[in-house]
């Protein structure tokens, strides 16, 4: 086993996307993402921006794309302390977004105008995280959870 820890993530890796694709159950899924973002944005053209305008300017071309499909932003924050795990992880914002199906959220990767987008999320994130969740419901008790909303 390769140790991670040193590495950055941006783009799902085939194999990722493909047990993404396998665990194919009904109802909506919701994406945690937790971002990093370059200083300087890493643009493979020269254009010049920070990493936070990079990723403004890919949410502004992506945003149609992701609310014609279905999705919907959940919940967003600004990390401000880790408090349980690795002190050398940071990150400038996390959000839930959430897709009404795996299709769509396929679908919107495979969308020419996100395609194109997407250059300016790959510009701006050093390092990320994105998790795929099941959405519940808070159940009786702290920390249970009643599975699925569909």
């Amino acid at each position: 086993m390769t140790d991670e820890t040193a590495k950055t993530f941006i783009d799902p890796t085939k194999d990722s996307f493909a047990r993404f694709r396998a665990l194919d159950r009904q109802g909506p899924v919701q994406m945690l993402n937790l971002l990093r973002f370059h200083a300087v944005a890493a643009y493979d053209d020269g254009t010049v921006a920070t990493g936070a305008e990079a990723y403004r300017n890919y949410a502004r071309e992506s945003g149609p794309i992701f609310k014609r499909l279905g999705g919907r932003q959940v919940w967003v924050g600004r990390p401000e302390l880790m408090l349980i795990g690795p002190q050398t992880e940071s990150w400038d914002l996390a959000f839930i977004a959430e897709y009404p199906s795996v299709a769509a959220f396929v679908e919107m990767l495979r969308d020419a105008d996100y395609r194109k987008a997407v250059r300016h999320r790959q510009a701006a994130v050093a390092d990320s995280r994105l998790i795929r969740m099941e959405p519940g419901e808070p159940g009786a008790e702290f920390g249970d959870m009643t599975p699925g909303r569909s």
